[in-house]
């Protein structure tokens, strides 16, 4: 680097290239994901399973606007950030309803296929948290994304400690209550993305 004579532009040239590639290959396996998780979650009548899928596609679409703000200025990537708080209380909500919809139309979730898709998601994810990992800290941007990457492991988490629960009860309240708990995942976390992205606007 002390090489390219262009000093803390250059690093900051590789620093961009880095992210990119690191939001280019997150961003292809959360799409594959939603695909993989949206048809389970619907072939099994998993509330926990599609709200899962959702947060896929949020982040697909997170990484996508990432990728878009990556070479622009701060006040891009805070309007970016402000977007991606606006995705995810939109899925946040839609779960919620989705829930509500469950408790008043009752339907016994295959917990097999919970477990599965659910262990196959959390090695994805854990796959992609690990790419993240060292860019955690680079901007308001890559932190929205790790906090979303971090997200992941959770939700993942929760649907197989659902399935579980569908397993032992022979009832629908494992998943409805893990569904409920992603959608206030979802809403909490854009709380603290509108709050960076406030304070990264303000600044820049």
């Amino acid at each position: 680097m002390a090489n390219c004579g262009c000093g803390d532009v250059c690093a900051s040239d590789q620093m961009r290239e880095s992210q990119g590639k690191t939001l280019k290959l997150v961003l292809a396996i959360n799409l594959a994901m939603f695909g993989v998780e949206a048809t389970a979650g619907w072939l099994a009548g998993s509330t926990a399973l599609l709200a899962d899928s959702l947060d896929m596609l949020g982040d697909a679409l997170v990484y996508g606007f990432s990728l878009y703000v990556l070479a622009r200025d701060d006040r891009w990537k805070a309007i970016s950030a402000f977007i991606k708080g606006g995705i995810m209380a939109g899925f946040g909500l839609f779960v919620l309803g989705q829930a509500i919809y469950k408790m008043l139309h009752p339907e016994l979730p295959i917990y097999e296929t919970m477990g599965a898709i659910g262990f196959l998601a959390l090695a994805a994810n854990s796959v992609c948290l690990y790419l993240l990992w060292k860019h955690r800290a680079d901007d308001v941007n890559m932190r929205s994304v790790w906090l979303c990457s971090r997200n992941d492991i959770i939700a993942n988490s929760a649907v197989l400690i659902a399935g579980a629960g569908v397993w032992l009860t022979a009832s629908q309240w494992p998943d409805l209550i893990v569904g409920l708990g992603i959608a206030a995942l979802f809403l909490r976390s854009a709380v603290h993305v509108f709050a960076d992205a406030s304070r990264a606007y303000r600044a820049a």
